[in-house]
C-alpha cells in the first residue's frame, strides 16, 4: 500500500514550513520570517520502524499566480482535461526562472500529492488568493484548507466562507501548539478527502498512534535505568596514606555529583532524541532545568518531598528494624523494638535529607587506598531526579516541532502534585530502596519501576 503523500503549498510566509514541521515532527525544517526562505520542494517523511507513515512537501509560496492562470486559462478545455493544462505549463516553463516557484509547488501535486492549502487567518481574505486556488482546482488532486493564525487578529469567518467554494474540508490548526488529538484530528480529515486515500490514511493513524505508544515506552525505559543507575552509583578514588584529607573527600563528592549530573544530561539528550527533537536549543535562563542545578535548594523544594512526605514515605516502607531505635538513641530510649522498623524509617530518611552518602575508606591500612562514596543514601534524591527528568520529557513531548529558537519553558508551581500522590510515591519508595541496596536488580524489576514511570508520562503528556 503506497503511504499518503501531501504538498503544503500557499502565499509566502503564511506558515506552510511550520504546518510541515509540525505534523512530520520534523524539527530540521527551515522555517524563517523571511517571504521566499523555501524556494524548493522538499520532502519530510514521517517514519516508523523504516516504514513511512506519510509524506508532506515542503514547497516554495506562489509568486505570480495570476499570470499562470490567465496561461492556463488560454487552453480552452473540458474539466476533466484540465489536468493536462497544468503538466503542459510545467513542462513548458521548468527551466524558466520567473515560475521556479510556481513549478516547484505544482510538480509534487501532478505527481500525486494531495493538497494542504495554507492561509492565515489573522490577515483578512483578499481576492489575490482565488487565483492560487484556481490553479489548484485546475490540478484536480483532492484538497483541503487549512488556516493558521500567525498574529492575534482573527478572521476566520470570511476565510471560511471564501476557501469552502474552493476546498472539500477547511480546519483550523496552530502548528505552534500541537496535541496528539489535534495531530490525529487533521489525519482524520485527510482520510475524507479521496475514497482511495481512506484505507492508507487510516493505516497511517493508526501506526502513528502506535508511535507515541512507543516514545512513551521508550521515554518510561529511559528515565527508569537512569533512576536506578544514578541511587545505585558508586564512586571511587585512590589516595596515598593513613587517612584521606579534607581536600580529597571533598574531590571524590564533586565527582560523584558530577557524575549524577551527566547521567541527567545524558538522559535528557535521550528524551530529545525520542522525541524527534535533536535540534532543541536550551537557554539557562528560560529553561528551569538549566538554572537550577541538581543538587540545589531550590530544586529539592521544587521537585523533591517535603519533610513530612519523606517522613510518611519511608515510614511506610519500614526502612529499619525495631532494634535500631537503641542504636538511635544510645540506648536510652522508652520505646521497645518490636514493630517499630518503619518509625526508624522514617527517622532515617529525616536525618538523611540534605546528606547524599556517606564517604568510606576502604582497601590497605598502609599504602595505597581509595575512598568510596555511593549508593545514594539520601532518600529525597530520587524523587527530586525523578521530578526533574519528567518534568523535562512531558516538555520536550509536547513542544511543538515547528517552535524554533531558545525553548521557553515554564514550570509550574504545582507541578509535583499533579503526578505524586501517596500511593504513587509509596509504590516508588519500594524500588528506590532496592536500587539503593547495592544489590543488582532483576530485570522484573526494573521493568515493573518502568510501568509506574510510563503511566506517570501518559497521564501528564
Amino acid at each position: 500500500m503506497m503511504h499518503p503523500k501531501f504538498a503544503v503549498v500557499g502565499h509566502p510566509n503564511k506558515g506552510k514550513s511550520s504546518i510541515v514541521s509540525a505534523l512530520a515532527m520534523d524539527d530540521s525544517v527551515q522555517i524563517s520570517d523571511t517571504p521566499g526562505t523555501t524556494t524548493k520542494k522538499r520532502s519530510f517523511p514521517l517514519k516508523v520502524d523504516g516504514e513511512i507513515l506519510y509524506e508532506l512537501f515542503d514547497t516554495p509560496g506562489f509568486q505570480r499566480a495570476r499570470r499562470v492562470l490567465a496561461w492556463l486559462e488560454q487552453h480552452d478545455v473540458s474539466a476533466d482535461k484540465k489536468h493536462e493544462v497544468v503538466q503542459l505549463f510545467i513542462n513548458e516553463h521548468k527551466d524558466d526562472p520567473k515560475f521556479n516557484d510556481e513549478v516547484e509547488l505544482l510538480e509534487p501535486i501532478m505527481n500525486g500529492a494531495g493538497i494542504i492549502y495554507v492561509v492565515d487567518g489573522s490577515k483578512p481574505y483578499g481576492e489575490e488568493y482565488e487565483a492560487e486556488m484556481e490553479i489548484l482546482r485546475w490540478t484536480g488532486q483532492p484538497s483541503m484548507a487549512l488556516i493558521n493564525h500567525i498574529d492575534e487578529s482573527d478572521y476566520s469567518e470570511e476565510w471560511k466562507r471564501a476557501l469552502g467554494h474552493y476546498f472539500k474540508m477547511v480546519r483550523t490548526f496552530d502548528p505552534m501548539n500541537t496535541s496528539l488529538e489535534q495531530h490525529l484530528s487533521i489525519l482524520e480529515s485527510v482520510a475524507q478527502l479521496k475514497e482511495e486515500w481512506t484505507a492508507s490514511v487510516k493505516a497511517s493513524i493508526r501506526l502513528f498512534e502506535k508511535y507515541h505508544e512507543q516514545m512513551l515506552d521508550r521515554s518510561a525505559a529511559v528515565i527508569s535505568k537512569v533512576i536506578y543507575k544514578s541511587v545505585s552509583l558508586v564512586e571511587k578514588l585512590t589516595f596515598y596514606g593513613e587517612d584521606a584529607t579534607k581536600d580529597e573527600k571533598n574531590r571524590i563528592e564533586e565527582k560523584y555529583k558530577e557524575r549524577l549530573r551527566a547521567l541527567e544530561r545524558s538522559t535528557q539528550k535521550s528524551i530529545e532524541s525520542i522525541w524527534n527533537h535533536d535540534h532543541l536549543q536550551k537557554e539557562q535562563q528560560s529553561f528551569p532545568l538549566e538554572g537550577m542545578d541538581l543538587f540545589s535548594e531550590e530544586t529539592a523544594s521544587v521537585f523533591g518531598l517535603t519533610r513530612k512526605e519523606l517522613l510518611v514515605t519511608a515510614a511506610a516502607s519500614g526502612a529499619a528494624t525495631g532494634a535500631g531505635v537503641d542504636l538511635l538513641f544510645g540506648g536510652a530510649t522508652l520505646l521497645l523494638g518490636t514493630g517499630l522498623g518503619a518509625v526508624i524509617g522514617g527517622v532515617g530518611a529525616f536525618f538523611a535529607f540534605n546528606e547524599l552518602s556517606e564517604v568510606k575508606v576502604l582497601g590497605q591500612t598502609l599504602g595505597k587506598r581509595y575512598l568510596e562514596m555511593g549508593p545514594m543514601e539520601n532518600r529525597n534524591f530520587p524523587y527530586i531526579l525523578l521530578g526533574r527528568t519528567v518534568y523535562h520529557t512531558t516538555q520536550v513531548a509536547k513542544r511543538s516541532h515547528a517552535v524554533r529558537g531558545v525553548a521557553e519553558f515554564h514550570m509550574d508551581s504545582i507541578f509535583k502534585e499533579k503526578w505524586l500522590n501517596d500511593d504513587l510515591r509509596k509504590s516508588l519508595e519500594k524500588y528506590h530502596k532496592k536500587f539503593r541496596s547495592g544489590k543488582e536488580i532483576e530485570a522484573e524489576e526494573l521493568a515493573e519501576y518502568e510501568v509506574l514511570i510510563r503511566d506517570v508520562l501518559k497521564y501528564l503528556i
